[in-house]
């Protein structure tokens, strides 16, 4: 019979090993996450899979959700494949993977003498490589992705490697998702490149066309005055400060900024302040070394210097913990960062844009934000109009999200009633055009016909007299909002991720609205009976 104290070890022995393995997941994510390319990628692989996996090869493949066929979109020992051979989805080997949660277990050899290898499996098989192991990664959007990996002896592949490999999985599949969208990216830049080159005549006023200023729809004289303040600023290295409620498109505006400006072809960052943990915003903003802290096993570039020579957008930078706004007025002030941990400091060139839904200057004079960051930030502000200040916009953007919605969800939807359209501008729209477009597409999803008769508006929003002046805004706009999050929650039946979540139904990122939730004071007490 063991002794028990022999048995409180082996215990606590595996717990310690379960926390190191955690540990070891965190790090490898951590460090995938700051993945845009297939140089980074590789060197991940390279640095930090290889060692804990101990394979011999290592390939992604990937197709479309609808798509017959699939692609190899890296491969460890060719980096990145130059040839774009597709391969059928139902080859055995790429199907098997996705049609089960399991990792899926390969005896190469046998498979090889009956002639059923895809080619590029070839020469991994003619090096005497007998065993491969394949797991689906978690579907994103519409990609279809496996993950092979691939061993001299199969025994290294152990139980704990498992755990480690669907630890990752999730987190590997969104890097590849982002190195796909940093590719169309580059290319489209690439061709705008192109395109500069060519003489263009300029217009000579920036009235908005049909399709919009640079993705902004409206013509309202509220927006044509916001269109006026970006082409006088875009030219220059100014910092901007854009304020407005939620959902009034602030990182619209400094997507237009960053393109009309000197730096268009550089890159544009985009940091929410208000989704990070306040214990990793200063690692995400400015990096750090190998071994910072406990699970730091590689060195992280921070957002300010991925941003070098481009722009930063700092949304929600009300959020930012009292303690990191006097490093980041460093940064505005001396143009340089230090990583955490690191021994030298790091010259930047970067174009701050920053964007708050708060009154700063209230922040301020209740001591939540610094005075001296709030006046490097206010160089050049831009206030943006709430959506009920621009009715005439309401009528274009709801035909833009219209468009954009029906071809999103395959439903043909023609127009809105004469009823519809009158009630959209009556609306208040406390969340502005993030809710307009929310509103859009719950209309499309419930219609039977082309054209849209019915839209149900929060009750939440309605106000009970006809003198919306004394009524509808004796509330605070916190009030309001804590008021409309909280009835959507209760609907959603206090689920907040997912597809039925009240994150997808509000249009904010779930981490966003968790802690706009913690913010506003909701409690889980108050939406679950």
């Amino acid at each position: 019979m063991e002794n028990p104290k022999d048995q409180a070890t082996i215990m606590m022995n595996r717990l310690q090993e379960r926390e190191r393995e955690q540990q070891l997941i965190l790090s490898v994510c951590q460090a995938l996450s700051g993945v845009v390319t297939h140089n980074e990628l590789h060197t991940v692989v390279g640095s930090l899979l290889k060692d804990h996996f101990s394979f011999e090869d290592l390939i992604i493949a990937s197709s479309d959700k609808n798509e017959t066929e699939y692609r190899i979109f890296y491969q460890y020992t060719v980096l990145k494949p130059t040839e774009n051979t597709a391969y059928p989805v139902n080859d055995g080997f790429f199907d098997s993977c996705l049609d089960t949660a399991d990792t899926v277990v390969f005896d190469l050899k046998p498979v090889s003498e009956r002639k059923q290898l895809p080619v590029y499996l070839d020469p991994i098989a003619s090096k005497g490589i007998k065993n491969g192991i394949g797991i689906g990664l978690p579907i994103r959007k519409d990609d279809q992705t496996v993950l092979f990996l691939f061993f001299k002896n199969a025994s290294v592949f152990t139980r704990e490697s498992n755990r480690m490999l669907r630890g990752i999985a999730t987190q590997l599949a969104i890097t590849i998702g982002n190195i796909k969208m940093a590719t169309v990216y580059e290319s489209s830049f690439a061709e705008l490149q192109l395109l500069k080159k060519q003489p263009v005549e300029q217009p000579e006023t920036t009235v908005a066309s049909d399709n919009g200023f640079y993705g902004i729809i409206g013509k309202s004289k509220a927006m044509q005055q916001v269109y006026e303040l970006i082409t006088q600023v875009a030219p220059s290295p100014s910092t901007v400060l854009i304020f407005g409620e939620t959902g009034t498109g602030k990182e619209l505006i400094a997507n237009a900024i960053h393109k009309l400006s000197p730096a268009f072809t550089e890159k544009l960052i985009t940091v929410n302040c208000a989704s990070i943990p306040e214990n990793l915003i200063e690692s995400e903003l400015f990096g750090h070394e190998k071994g910072a802290f406990t699970g730091a096993t590689a060195t992280r570039i921070g957002k300010f210097e991925q941003a070098d020579n481009g722009t930063i957008f700092l949304d929600e930078i009300g959020e930012l913990p009292l303690e990191l706004q006097g490093k980041l007025l460093r940064v505005l002030q001396e143009k340089e960062i230090e990583r955490i941990a690191g021994k030298n400091t790091l010259k930047v060139k970067v174009r701050v844009i920053a964007a708050t839904n708060r009154s700063l200057e209230k922040e301020v004079a209740e001591g939540r934000f610094r005075s001296d960051l709030f006046y490097r930030l206010n160089v050049f502000p831009i206030a943006l109009p709430a959506l009920r200040d621009r009715s005439e916009d309401i009528e274009p953007l709801a035909h833009f999200f219209l468009e954009k919605h029906s071809l999103k969800t395959g439903k043909k939807s023609s127009g809105f009633s004469k009823k519809v359209l009158k009630s959209m501008i009556a609306n208040t729209w406390p969340g502005n055009v993030r809710e307009l477009e929310n509103m859009v597409e719950r209309s499309i999803l419930f219609a039977k016909e082309g054209v849209i008769k019915e839209m149900t508006f929060p009750t939440v929003l309605k106000t009970e007299t006809t003198n919306p002046e004394t009524e509808l805004y004796t509330a605070t706009l916190q009030e309001v909002e804590k008021a409309h999050i909280l009835k959507v929650v209760k609907k959603c039946n206090g689920k907040i991720f997912g597809p039925q979540g009240a994150a997808v139904v509000l249009g904010l990122p779930g981490t966003t609205l968790i802690s706009k939730m913690q913010k506003l004071g909701i409690k889980k007490e108050h939406y679950i009976s």
